[in-house]
């Protein structure tokens, strides 16, 4: 059976490509989903890839992935900063967890620095735009082995 990863995407990031082009990039969020399909498959797994605007949805999502994956790239967007429930659906899974962003946060408001899943993550990667979400996969890759 294949191994499957679930990356789970949160509010607005259905705008990407049009929404603050100079802070996300001119990716969409389709674009991300292509690249990650075609570099999970180049590994051996299969991508399951969501996008949320609503924080009980996600919830909802991420319980049901923890028999159903074998680890979790999240970038719960402005849930990050905000959001207990998804930490502690996340922590429910006992699975292997990723945080990521397009931007660095840490070179944005001081608000966005504050994050309520990077304690429970294997790692936090952010500022590489798209691509953060290849350095993910990667990185999820090896810890699952």
């Amino acid at each position: 059976m294949e191994k499957k990863i679930l990356i789970i995407n949160g509010p607005n990031l259905n705008m990407l490509g049009k929404r603050e082009p100079e802070i996300y990039g001119s990716d969409t969020l389709d674009d991300i989903k292509s690249m990650c399909k075609e570099k999970c498959e180049s590994l051996g797994y299969q991508l399951i890839f969501e996008q949320y605007n609503s924080e009980g949805d996600m919830v909802n999502a991420i319980q049901e992935s923890a028999s159903k994956v074998e680890g979790i790239i999240i970038n719960a967007a402005a849930y990050t900063h905000t959001s207990v429930a998804i930490r502690d659906a996340l922590v429910f899974t006992e699975l292997p967890v990723i945080e990521v962003h397009l931007s660095n946060v840490y070179k944005r408001e001081s608000f966005r620095e504050i994050s309520y899943l990077s304690d429970i993550s294997e790692a936090v990667i952010c500022g590489l735009g798209s691509y953060g979400y290849i350095v993910s996969i990667d990185a999820m890759c090896n810890k699952i082995l």
